[in-house]
């Protein structure tokens, strides 16, 4: 009786041990699967920031492969051929993504802007449009202001810019954009106003300088607007003012502006250069 109370105990013993060894076993699994998931989310930040676009494209093209039900690695494969400028494949993976029953409002507003970079204006309306007005986020504004741009509906695209900048931090390329939209109507001194804000918010945007200099130039006003700028950036805008000139049929004040050109940067101005010996040429021979 003794014996078998003590077998009965070791029994029950090892049966609890070998409880709680599946137990053990069950939660080091999820922990370790918990990590996983963490470990993932990292690579996929940094797949879709640091990462080579290219590369990133392969890692999201193969994961998904392997998990096909996962919007997150959809989405993840989309944004990733969006860096790469492969926008034509973009399009339809981001086109995959709507059609996902676990895709967002968001995602639609991201296919909106692959159709746009593909050129196909009308489809991203179409899309658009069925985001309800509700959902109000600066992407979302952006794309519509620059719809109304295209169909020239002026006043729904100010109004479109003005509520985008004011939902974002960063709207230095909004600005930019807002500025072109203004000099393309011929609105040279709203553009200029533009360009200015774009470069209060980014010092550093070129493109806004550049244009800046366009809508002065438009206007007859030749002199470089107070901005910081390095001696190379210099040179450039004083050359694109230098055409903006000659276009106006000022051409010895851009002649002047293209010596100046020459002078300030500080490598050989081959563009410049060859600009000038043509204008040159051309009044030798007038």
């Amino acid at each position: 009786m003794r014996h078998s109370l003590i077998l009965t105990l070791c029994l029950g013993g090892a049966v609890a041990v070998s409880g709680c060894q599946k137990s053990s076993d069950a939660e080091v699994e999820r922990a370790l699967k918990d990590v996983n998931v963490i470990d993932e989310s990292n690579l996929n930040d940094i797949m879709l920031t640091v990462a080579d676009p290219n590369e990133a494209v392969a890692y999201f093209k193969k994961t998904l492969a392997q998990n096909p039900d996962r919007v997150d690695l959809k989405r993840g494969y989309a944004q990733s051929l969006i860096r790469a400028k492969r926008n034509p494949e973009a399009a339809q993976a981001w086109a995959a993504v709507v059609a996902d029953p676990n895709s967002t409002l968001d995602d639609k507003v991201e296919l909106a802007d692959a159709l746009i970079r593909n050129n196909k204006w009308d489809e991203a309306e179409k899309v658009l449009n069925q985001v309800p007005p509700t959902h109000e986020t600066f992407k979302r504004y952006r794309l519509e202001a620059m719809i109304a741009d295209t169909q020239k509906k002026w006043d729904k695209a100010d109004s479109f810019y003005e509520t985008a900048v004011g939902l974002t931090t960063t709207p230095a390329t909004t600005y930019n954009n807002w500025g072109y939209s203004k000099l393309t109507r011929g609105d040279y001194k709203a553009a200029e106003q533009k360009f200015g804000q774009a470069i209060t918010y980014d010092r550093n945007l070129f493109t806004a300088k550049n244009n800046l200099v366009l809508a002065r130039g438009a206007q007859r006003i030749y002199d470089l607007p107070v901005v910081p700028m390095t001696q190379e950036e210099r040179a450039q805008l004083l050359y694109t003012l230098a055409l903006a000139a000659i276009k106006q049929g000022d051409v010895t004040i851009g002649k002047g502006l293209l010596r100046e050109a020459i002078d300030t940067n500080p490598q050989h101005f081959e563009a410049a250069v060859r600009s000038l010996k043509a204008l040159e040429a051309n009044v030798s021979n007038g």
